[in-house]
């Protein structure tokens, strides 16, 4: 059952938006002596964190040191300062490194907030302060029943990244079992204690309950937000701030219960950014303004309402980054939506093509450079093409492998299939020579393991999620065997980068630096430190929560005060 607003609709900090960024906000006040309500305005709390993976890239924890105990700031620094060029922050660059770690600590000490350390690299190792393992970890799995009757209030994953509506982590050991379930009789009784397990929670609460990945992280925010009795008022949106001078007061909120809310100390916008808002990405997405389409899988509640609050406060917003939001090629599913190509791309025997039939970049990269690489080709999509082996080995898409049958999606035109690659160039509208000749020329080498153009599965984060068992080169292999499959890829997002200008604390400032007095942004709502680039697993969450942390302390009256010039982020 929803809990009731605080008597007279007053408290210390208001928080707009249910994201992992709001929410470590909210319990980071609220565990220093502060009272916080919640909004958000759908009828299900967790935004974009509950669809994610769940990963946090945070240089020098405590999980990772484990892994790569060689690790060091000055390093990871180096890595910021290459991978954002000319929009490195030092002050708020320094602000993270130094903050991210004792927030993981902190948040694991005092709630039930728990991580794992994975294996990730980040996205290009080989650049200066790269790590091949170190800097990400995981939200640990939880059991969601613990939140009783608000578990009807969790967003639920991403449907099509689910199998019969069971999640799985992130990370290649649970993959592998259900990739190996009829060649490995291990895999095979994990698989079927897994689907017994799922079918006996489906039954008691009509959804799994036992969540992993993002889902876990916005379970796990959310339960501990209310072991603090923060409400989190969900079906309420924010419609107005009010003020007092130039001060912000609080919010003037509909839906089933209107009224106003008003912050003693401040006002904190936490609405997940833009990725929804067609009007403005509209106006921004280069693909978009040359006539292209966009489709992203992020909850549709995200249309910039933060955004558009903070505007009329009189809080900056550019749209400045070359790169505005963190690309993901996704393929549009009849009846499910979105798929976000998260895993196949990376997996031997298979290749993405243009109209024209080339190759146009290393498809092993991560979801974002691919993402970049299909705006810059200038096309409205792509193709991901796979032979009969690899796509009974790994699936495609939203197809599964085997022994999952493919011709419900062949009926129904998702899975495109050709008996030659001529036969499926003209079902997909490719021009038939320039496939047959990439292909080609792809095969010669990669018989030998090698990908001449690209140079696929040279780096650490390239063979990560790739399939380890494949040699010599686990993220190549020929594309030969018929018949051939293809998917068509869409340009999507998992989130916006360009966001308010704020103060190292959070403090939303104006286009003269100025400090707005009581309002404050978080999460994708506030400009993101990596300047539109991707430099590993992790860098959405990792930040949101870090700088969530710095602001409910700078709210608390623990962290020093901002000047109100400079810095801004």
């Amino acid at each position: 059952m929803e809990p009731k607003r605080e008597e007279g609709h007053v408290c210390d900090v208001l928080v707009v938006g249910s994201g992992a960024g709001g929410l470590a906000t909210a319990i980071t006040a609220r565990k220093h002596g502060l009272s916080v309500i919640v909004i958000e305005k759908e009828p299900v709390f967790g935004g974009t964190t509950a669809f994610s993976g769940g990963v946090l890239w945070i240089p020098g924890n405590r999980h990772g040191k484990s892994n790569n105990p060689s690790d060091t700031r000055d390093a990871a620094r180096r890595y910021l300062k290459a991978e954002t060029g000319n929009w490195f922050d030092a002050q708020t660059i320094d602000a993270f490194l130094e903050a991210g770690p004792k927030m993981l600590d902190w948040f694991e000490r005092e709630t039930v907030v728990k991580f794992v350390p994975t294996l990730y690299p980040d996205y290009h190792p080989t650049v200066d302060g790269g790590v091949d393992v170190g800097r990400s970890v995981l939200a640990a799995p939880f059991d969601s029943s613990v939140l009783g009757s608000d578990l009807a209030r969790l967003r639920p994953p991403l449907g099509s990244i689910t199998f019969m509506g069971m999640m799985f982590n992130s990370s290649n050991a649970d993959i592998r079992h259900f990739f190996n379930a009829t060649k490995s009789l291990t895999s095979f009784s994990y698989v079927m204690k897994r689907l017994v397990a799922h079918a006996g929670e489906v039954v008691r609460h009509g959804r799994g309950v036992q969540v992993t990945s993002g889902n876990a992280l916005a379970a796990r925010l959310a339960a501990a937000c209310l072991d603090l009795d923060i409400p989190i008022l969900t079906d309420t949106p924010a419609l107005r701030m009010t003020k007092d001078g130039g001060r912000i007061t609080g919010v003037e909120v509909g839906g089933a219960s209107p009224g106003l809310i008003v912050a003693r100390r401040g006002v904190v916008l936490a609405c997940g950014g833009y990725a929804q808002d067609l009007a403005r990405r509209a106006g921004i997405y280069a693909h978009l303004k040359a006539g292209g389409e966009h489709f992203s899988p992020v909850p549709e509640g995200n249309t910039g309402d933060g955004i558009r609050l903070g505007e009329e406060a009189g809080g900056a917003f550019d749209a400045e980054f070359a790169q505005p939001a963190a690309w993901m090629p996704i393929s549009r599913v009849p009846g499910k939506g979105y798929f976000p190509h998260l895993l196949d791309r990376y997996k031997p025997g298979m290749i993405a093509v243009l109209s024209n039939g080339r190759r146009f970049t290393n498809e092993s990269e991560s979801y974002h450079d691919v993402g970049a690489a299909m705006v810059a080709a200038g096309e409205a999509g792509a193709w991901l093409i796979c032979d009969h082996r690899a796509i009974r080995k790994y699936g495609l898409g939203h197809a599964k492998p085997a022994p999952v049958p493919l011709l419900p999606w062949l009926r129904n035109g998702y899975l495109k299939k050709g008996k030659t690659l001529a036969d499926l160039a003209k079902v997909c509208g490719i021009d038939a020579t320039g496939l047959v000749a990439t292909v080609a020329e792809f095969n010669r080498g990669a018989r030998h393991g090698r990908d001449e153009q690209f140079h696929r599965g040279e780096t650490t984060f390239n063979r990560y999620l790739a399939d380890p068992d494949h040699k010599p080169n686990p993220s190549v292999a020929p594309v030969e065997q018929g018949p051939f499959y293809a998917v068509r890829l869409e340009i999507g997002d998992l989130g916006t980068f360009d966001g308010l200008k704020t103060t190292v604390e959070g403090a939303v400032v104006d286009r003269d630096g100025r400090v707005i007095d009581g309002l404050f942004a978080v999460g994708n709502d506030r400009a993101s430190i990596m300047g539109g680039n991707y430099p590993g697993a992790g860098i959405t969450l990792g930040p949101a929560m870090t700088f969530g942390w710095i602001t409910g302390r700078y709210l608390a009256g623990i962290a020093p005060a901002a000047t109100g010039e400079g810095g801004a982020a």
